[in-house]
């Protein structure tokens, strides 16, 4: 037969099954995290970034400002002081605003500016202020580091601080406050001012991190949980069809073996047909193939075909993927349709993203239908005959 492109499609050909899929190569290294896992770490990533926010706020207005304020004219350059003040708390207000939705601000620029206002607050607040809270760059600034570099390598924030230290060391040697007791307390300032900053930074990235391994973990454990209550519901699922389609066969040998069945009658015939194409039909589902229904429709096909049947199987599109229960639906009415076929069939398939219509045509005979008409739920069913042929056909609509 040909197809509507005019590509010859013979039955082995149709009825073939499709090759498998290639595996997928496995990517180097840990999987990536689900997205819940990723919103939880967001979540924890956000508490992080307003404390980090309110105690750079806190520290600027509640200790910095009123030292500036207090210190007034007696520093060397008040003006500067003020402007680098100033220049720090619009610097922590864009950060601050990124980090508060969801952003990232520019950290080199960011970086080059609080360096300059570190050494401009060092040189104007003066030799007399220099260990006083009115240099506020001593306690102060590092917070606003950690804004700026939030996200960012550790290591770039160790940089800045380094940077911190070496003004404050310069400082410390310019106005020559080299006695020890002077370079104890500056070591003191560094070091007291600076810990605390990468403590905070550290630590938010570390629980950040593990906020995300343990929802990562949460996610596949309840994935696996529904995984395998799925697989059990199939399997049982299996189990109560396979009883039932096993039983109609047994029940059909049993006759034959008690001589209450004639094998040449057609009615007996055709009951072992179907008893046989539906026991293939339950096996083809657990079969691991890219089309499950086209799969499926061909190990009917091929039964019927095997027992003398013509049949052209026609698939046009590429069914998306289906549950069980509705391939069952599309394909069931079809394997009833192909047992009691005489002469000839069509079947024919034809699939979208958001619909599949399954048909058959066989020549009418004489004898019962094997399939009524139906409708309501996710598959519709519909059989008409008109005394030269019988048409069903089942259609499935993403709703």
């Amino acid at each position: 037969m040909a197809t509507e492109s005019g590509t010859a499609v013979t039955a082995d050909s149709v009825l073939r099954p499709l090759p498998r899929p290639r595996a997928a190569t496995a990517r180097p290294g840990r999987a990536p995290a689900p997205p819940e896992a990723h919103a939880v770490a967001a979540a924890s990533d956000g508490g992080a970034r307003i404390a980090a926010i309110v105690i750079a706020a806190a520290w600027h207005l509640g200790v910095a400002l009123p030292a500036v304020l207090r210190a007034g004219q007696g520093m060397a350059a008040p003006t500067v002081v003020a402007v680098g003040w100033l220049v720090t708390a619009l610097v922590g207000v864009g950060a601050g605003v990124r980090l508060l939705r969801g952003g990232l601000p520019p950290a080199r620029s960011l970086a080059v500016a609080l360096l300059v206002v570190d050494a401009a607050v060092v040189a104007g607040a003066g030799e007399r202020f220099l260990f006083s809270t009115a240099n506020w760059v001593w306690g102060g600034l590092a917070w606003f580091f950690l804004l700026a570099l939030w996200q960012r390598p550790v290591r770039w924030l160790l940089v800045m601080l380094a940077a911190h230290g070496a003004i404050a060391l310069t400082a410390v040697v310019l106005y020559g406050a080299t006695a020890p007791a002077d370079l104890s307390r500056a070591t003191m300032y560094v070091y007291g001012t600076s810990t605390l900053p990468v403590a905070v930074f550290v630590g938010a990235a570390a629980l950040t991190a593990q906020a995300r391994d343990r929802a990562a973990t949460a996610a596949a454990a309840l994935a696996v949980a529904a995984e395998r209550e799925a697989a059990e519901r199939a399997r049982t699922e299996r189990q109560e069809r396979l009883a039932l389609v096993s039983g109609t066969a047994e029940e059909v040998l049993a006759e034959l073996a008690a001589g209450d069945a004639d094998p040449a009658d057609p009615a007996v015939r055709r009951r072992a047909v179907l008893a046989a194409a539906r026991l293939r039909r339950l096996i083809a589902e657990s079969d691991d193939v890219p089309d499950a229904l086209l799969h499926e429709l061909r190990a009917a096909a091929d039964l019927a075909e095997r027992n003398g049947l013509p049949i052209d199987l026609v698939a046009v599109g590429t069914p998306p993927e289906l549950p069980v229960e509705i391939r069952r639906g599309l394909a069931d009415p079809l394997t009833a349709g192909l047992a009691a076929a005489e002469g000839w069939a069509r079947l024919t398939v034809v699939a979208g993203p958001d619909e599949v219509v399954v048909s058959l045509v066989t020549p009418d005979h004489d004898g019962p239908d094997e399939t009524t008409t139906g409708g309501g739920g996710p598959v519709e069913h519909l059989h008409e005959r008109d005394g030269e042929i019988r048409w069903t056909q089942t259609r499935w609509r993403r709703t």
